[in-house]
């Protein structure tokens, strides 16, 4: 069989039944969480202003090599957004809410020109909340919580928390010298990437995940030890919260996160059912100047980002959370020209029944041989004699219960005592 002439490009795929209800199912689930704790759902354009991702932070290779970035028609340079607390932010800023704190939750596509990997496409969807208004440390709290509730409602038990402060523009400043100083000592034991990084931003070398940077790294200066005492104080109470959650997390104090807007509190989450370096399954943390280089008032934020395809890959490797079902409850069999089908199929998705049927005239044995593989718990026949009585056949599609006829009067009655409703 000859190849298609036209087919999805590097880095993306169509997703086909049953994987898209899978999708959905989990996007469902995620809302559900989202509507519990009282955050409206919020939908953001695909593409924006190139500006409002540059405040990603200009030294991540999130901006420098793998966004999608053009000029259009009009001659605006704009990009598909690479991440989304970027244009929930802008919106935030231009509409302005004023019932703080605003919680937002949203789902949809984000684009980055990476290479692709197993749970990992240059278009890849995600779920995530932001919450901004609010400095309060349980705000932190309830972010991490409904992530960490998420994961336990899809199944998912093999799932660690890491947790992190990065501290903000009182304790920063102190720390970022005496990291740009130890790296500065020890530049020729990094790689050619990191050097480079270190010139932009020495935070980020600590992102490193080459294997020639990592005992450097080890050894380098830990963020915690040079919080003020008021950034020290709001990570206590967040990790005092979490407690009080029976929520288990494991400090780790390099973690960093790949963008540069991250201030204090900051988490990732890990699935140790992936066996591979790529186990990251989720995470997020506060961007308290994000909104103010936006061209917004100074508001604090809290948000966070979950990867549903990196999650569904999780979800198999623990072999939880299968997705729907989405067989038909039956499956029509019209041998009277087809139209008694259309009929009959829409009176029963009116009464909440699943309703598959056959067309184009098929025979008796060839519309069975859909109705089969269509796994139907039942099959309706409908032929002349039927027509004639009013009546249809009911054939038992599970096992070798034969077939009854069934008046056309009784019809729903009698196919919600067979399925169970």
């Amino acid at each position: 069989m000859a190849s298609p002439k036209f087919q999805a490009l590097r880095g993306t795929r169509d997703i086909l039944t049953p994987d898209s209800e899978r999708h959905r199912a989990l996007v469902d689930v995620f809302a559900e969480q989202c509507r519990l704790a009282g955050y409206g759902h919020i939908m953001s354009p695909i593409f924006e202003d190139l500006g409002v991702f540059l405040r990603v932070g200009e030294s991540t290779d999130v901006v420098t090599k793998e966004m999608y970035d053009f000029e259009d028609k009009d001659g605006r340079r704009i990009a598909l957004r690479p991440e989304l607390t970027a244009s929930v932010v802008r919106a935030f800023v231009q509409h302005n809410p004023t019932n703080l704190p605003w919680k937002a939750w949203y789902e949809g596509p984000q684009f980055r020109h990476e290479k692709p990997q197993a749970g990992r496409y240059r278009q890849f969807s995600q779920v995530g909340i932001e919450v901004l208004g609010s400095n309060d440390p349980q705000v932190d709290v309830e972010v991490i919580a409904l992530a960490w509730r998420f994961y336990q409602e899809l199944g998912m038990q093999e799932v660690s928390l890491l947790l992190n402060s990065l501290g903000d523009d009182a304790c920063r400043p102190a720390y970022f010298e005496a990291l740009e100083t130890y790296f500065r000592d020890r530049s020729g034991e990094l790689s050619e990437a990191s050097q480079e990084t270190l010139d932009k931003n020495p935070l980020r070398v600590l992102d490193s995940k080459r294997s020639e940077d990592q005992s450097i790294i080890a050894e380098a200066p830990l963020m915690v030890d040079h919080l003020t005492a008021e950034t020290a104080e709001h990570f206590a109470a967040v990790r005092s919260g979490l407690e009080a959650l029976a929520i288990s997390y494991v400090i780790s104090p390099r973690l960093v996160r790949g963008l540069d807007y991250y201030t204090r509190t900051t988490f990732e989450f890990a699935s140790t059912a992936l066996e591979n370096a790529q186990n990251a399954v989720g995470g997020g943390g506060r961007y308290d100047g994000l909104a103010e280089s936006l061209g917004g008032k100074p508001t604090p934020g809290i948000g966070f980002a979950l990867g549903v395809d990196r999650i569904l890959l999780a979800c198999d490797a623990e072999g939880v959370f299968p997705g729907p079902v989405t067989t038909p409850d039956v499956f029509i069999v019209d041998l009277t020209g087809g139209q008694q089908a259309t009929v009959l199929a829409d009176e029963l998705r009116n009464a909440g029944i699943a309703a598959d049927r056959g067309f184009d005239g098929r025979s008796l044995k060839a519309q069975m041989k859909v109705a089969d593989r269509s796994s139907a718990a039942l099959a309706l026949i409908i032929g002349e004699d039927e027509l004639a009585s009013g009546a249809v056949t009911v054939r038992d599609m599970r096992g070798d219960s034969g077939q009854t006829q069934v008046p056309r009067t009784d019809l729903i009655g009698e196919l919600t005592t067979r399925l169970g409703r």
